[in-house]
């Protein structure tokens, strides 16, 4: 490959730049002006904490919050146990055609907003009362599909002779997933609870559908929308920086897990 010129890569590093800057100085603002003292979210006056303080008395919001946690705790665990069972019984069977990969990674293509109307269609054919729980079941079948995309990269690389050495020896199929199985695949298992909990907490549009009427059902991203049609204060600012925090914090985790997977 030829090398490219001193003006070629001060051109690229300007486009890198500018992209960079596109992306993350909105954020940085964010998170700056929750930190402001006045009242007016695009005007600094000063350093204060008073917005993260004033959240923790915000009834409506802590309900939020518990709401967000309880789904995006549940949804994880139900999500993570089917997405890596699904993920093992593929690639122990091996052949499988493009059509049942299609049906699988399904949720990770179709768009939110189609998903969203098809899980409300669905849950209202079975007269299901909306609430947490249709939300979780929609969470689980959103999160399913990258949890077992995740578990199947580290078994793509799975000696299953292994598993058959541990029959021969009269293990039986529980103890062999147990003692063998799962120490081999539990960083990719990790990575991709991970995951699902960071795409918990920050989905909107799906909990949005399947939420039902009342506040009783509302999660963070919802109070977030519900807050910002009225105008967007040091608050809002606030809440938006605390779920990011949570969400990058999960994403840098799940990172971690995905390094050792590919190292291994």
């Amino acid at each position: 490959m030829a090398e490219r010129s001193p003006a070629t890569r001060r051109a690229l590093w300007l486009v890198l730049s500018l992209v960079f800057a596109f992306l993350y100085i909105p954020i940085a603002v964010l998170v700056a002006l929750s930190f402001n003292e006045g009242g007016l979210p695009t005007a600094w006056s000063g350093f204060s904490l008073k917005w993260y303080v004033s959240l923790t008395g915000n009834s409506e919001i802590l309900s939020a919050a518990l709401n967000t946690l309880i789904v995006a705790l549940i949804s994880t665990a139900i999500a993570t146990l089917l997405g890596t069972l699904l993920a093992i019984g593929i690639e122990m069977r091996r052949q499988y055609g493009k059509g049942l990969e299609a049906l699988i990674f399904a949720p990770m293509i179709i768009p939110d907003i189609v998903l969203a109307i098809a899980l409300l269609s669905f849950f209202s054919m079975l007269n299901l009362t909306m609430g947490l729980h249709t939300i979780i079941l929609a969470h689980v079948v959103f999160n399913l599909a990258f949890v077992c995309s995740v578990v199947r990269a580290r078994l793509k690389s799975f000696d299953w002779s292994i598993v058959e050495a541990s029959a021969d020896l009269g293990a039986s199929a529980l103890t062999t997933f147990r003692r063998v199985t799962l120490p081999v695949i539990l960083p990719a298992v990790i990575a991709g609870a991970l995951l699902a909990f960071t795409l918990s907490v920050d989905e909107f549009i799906i909990a949005f559908f399947t939420a039902g009427a009342g506040r009783a059902s509302t999660t963070l991203p919802m109070q977030i929308y519900a807050m910002i049609r009225f105008g967007i204060t040091p608050e809002i600012n606030a809440l938006a920086t605390i779920v990011m925090a949570v969400s990058i914090t999960a994403l840098t985790l799940s990172q971690r897990f995905n390094r050792g997977i590919i190292g291994q």
